[in-house]
């Protein structure tokens, strides 16, 4: 007789960061069909296992900065890069509320779990600024000092100011991350429940939603290294796309060959995949 044992939250986490290279097609990310020039399908595999540790933290009740850092540095050992910064910063508060028994795992849950972070956990998140070069947007008015991309030198700034990590977020304008902080995570769970409500292998049906998501929103990556113009063009694009396999994969290979990464989306349907598994009880796979 067969028995079934359940993953915990940071297994499922590690699992949403496996699906995310393993969904296809993915326009312009690397996925299970093609790895992109200097970024192969192997990083993001040791990245989600490297971030593991920060990961069972964040179940386990750690603090969510620490989670954070940790995770981070586990993810960076490997030769691509930056394979997942941006999903763990969404995933930990995601897996913290799931782990931690007095939090409701729903978007008020993980709300609760941002609203309640502190300075040091602000100071946690500019340590991992450390460990990888992330593409980000100049900072606000009046948040020079604050710029992430300073890392640890910012970390008195913080103190001075007294900000916490969800104060951060909270500054952080027109970020697509920033925005699931400050709004209780509300597109990652309606992208869960499009996905739970999809038919199908998961892996296509992540797919399919990273589609629907990227003709929702602007992509923040896309902005920051292409402009406000090529991310109007990309949502359009998508929007015209969707539904439609053959327009979906040349799609595809017309933004890998342009160099257009639409990795802010990729972390919200990283999100969004474990929020699915949660959910789901994990999801007969």
């Amino acid at each position: 007789m067969s028995q079934t044992i359940e993953r915990d939250s940071a297994a499922n986490a590690q699992l949403a960061l496996l699906l995310d290279v393993g969904s296809a097609p993915k326009p312009g990310n690397v996925d299970r069909d093609h790895d992109l020039s200097e970024l192969r399908m192997e990083h993001f595999f040791a990245g989600a296992i490297g971030a593991g540790e920060g990961l069972r933290q964040a179940a386990e009740g750690s603090a969510v900065g620490t989670a954070f850092e940790r995770a981070v540095a586990g993810m960076s050992n490997q030769a691509g890069g930056n394979t997942q910064f941006g999903c763990l910063l969404l995933l930990i508060p995601l897996v913290r509320a799931a782990g931690v028994e007095d939090t409701a795992f729903t978007s008020a849950g993980v709300r609760s779990v941002v609203e309640s972070t502190t300075v040091a956990d602000a100071a946690d998140f500019y340590r991992g600024f450390e460990y990888v070069d992330v593409a980000v947007e100049d900072p606000p008015e009046g948040m020079a000092a604050l710029d992430v991309r300073r890392g640890t030198d910012a970390i008195p700034t913080l103190r001075d100011r007294d900000m916490t990590l969800y104060d951060v977020m909270s500054a952080s304008i027109d970020d697509g991350n920033a925005t699931e902080w400050t709004t209780g995570f509300e597109r990652t769970f309606e992208t869960a429940t499009a996905i739970a409500a999809d038919s199908g292998p998961l892996p296509n049906r992540i797919s399919r939603a990273f589609v629907t998501r990227l003709a929702q929103d602007e992509d923040t990556l896309v902005r920051t290294e292409h402009g406000s113009d090529v991310a109007a063009e990309v949502k359009q694009r998508a929007q015209a796309a969707r539904g439609n396999p053959e327009a979906i994969a040349k799609l595809d290979e017309s933004f890998v060959e342009a160099g257009i990464n639409p990795g802010t989306t990729a972390d919200l349907l990283v999100a969004a995949t474990f929020v699915t598994l949660e959910q789901e009880n994990g999801v007969t796979i």
